[in-house]
């Protein structure tokens, strides 16, 4: 028989979760929508607060030289994209990593420090990159209803299914019905928004909101991976119900990442790396 004060707290924390996420995603896609400097500054703090509970897991001082030629870099990098310098930004971000990494005695923790800010760097250039280039604005769209469709489709499918677990040594609550599930409404959803928009090639679209679908629940178990390691919940108790930012975006930045990797192979630039699909 289920505990009554362990079924009011999870749908105590359940309405927490809704509530948070009622105010915080319309809000995220009005300044997406806004584009430009608004965008740009959401971006660069979620990043920067990313960075700041990678650093928390992971024991970092956040105040330490190193830690503050992260933050400096993160900044850098958000300047130098607005001003179409794209090549410039992410070489700032690769010299920093190595700088901090170096600045801490090229020691393990030096390691994970010098991880936390490539990981964030090649976050934001991503999610930079991704919303300025060619069809910017539907593919930030597409790639935000598509981590939304993953995160929660995934949440209730297990929750309402159950079966096998996808990896319980690192996640014990994800089960495979619950990722099959992600991934089938995030392929809905993600082909729902293009064809709104009257694209076409809605196959192409389809099998790439199918990767991203897939790299969004690897970011989420990477996540859970580096907290097990530390011995840590949540990433922080920034959103209430949810955790901290690195809870809610660890699936949006590793699948903006894949998106940018996966566009420079199919041919396009640093700069415009979903120029490579053809889509516009």
């Amino acid at each position: 028989m289920a505990n009554p004060e362990t079924s009011g707290k999870k749908l105590s924390d359940l309405g927490l979760r809704l509530a948070s996420a009622l105010v915080l995603g319309p809000l995220v896609l009005f300044i997406t929508y806004l584009g430009g400097i608004a965008f740009f500054a959401l971006m660069l703090l979620a990043a920067t607060l990313f960075l700041w509970e990678w650093f928390s897991i992971t024991g970092a001082k956040h105040r330490s030289v190193p830690a503050l030629i992260g933050f400096a870099s993160l900044t850098g990098l958000s300047v130098l994209v607005y001003f179409d310098l794209a090549t410039t930004g992410l070489g700032l971000i690769l010299i920093a990593a190595l700088v901090v990494f170096g600045a801490n005695g090229f020691s393990k923790d030096g390691r994970w420090a010098g991880e936390g800010v490539l990981y964030s760097g090649l976050s934001l250039f991503s999610l930079l990159v991704l919303r300025e280039g060619t069809v910017g604005l539907l593919f930030a769209f597409f790639l935000l209803f598509v981590v939304w469709a993953t995160d929660i489709f995934a949440y209730f499918t297990g929750r309402a299914l159950g079966g096998p677990k996808l990896w319980q040594r690192v996640s014990p609550k994800k089960t495979w019905s619950g990722a099959i599930g992600g991934l089938v409404f995030a392929c809905l959803f993600g082909v729902g928004v293009v064809h709104w928009a009257g694209e076409s090639d809605l196959v192409l679209w389809c099998l790439l909101a199918a990767m991203l679908s897939v790299v969004s629940q690897a970011g989420d178990l990477l996540e859970s991976a580096i907290k097990r390691r530390f011995d840590v919940k949540d990433s922080s108790r920034l959103i209430p119900g949810h955790g901290g930012i690195m809870d809610r975006i660890d699936g949006l930045v590793a699948a903006a990442i894949f998106a940018v990797i996966a566009g420079l192979v199919s041919g396009g630039t640093l700069a415009d790396p979903i120029s490579g699909f053809g889509f516009g």
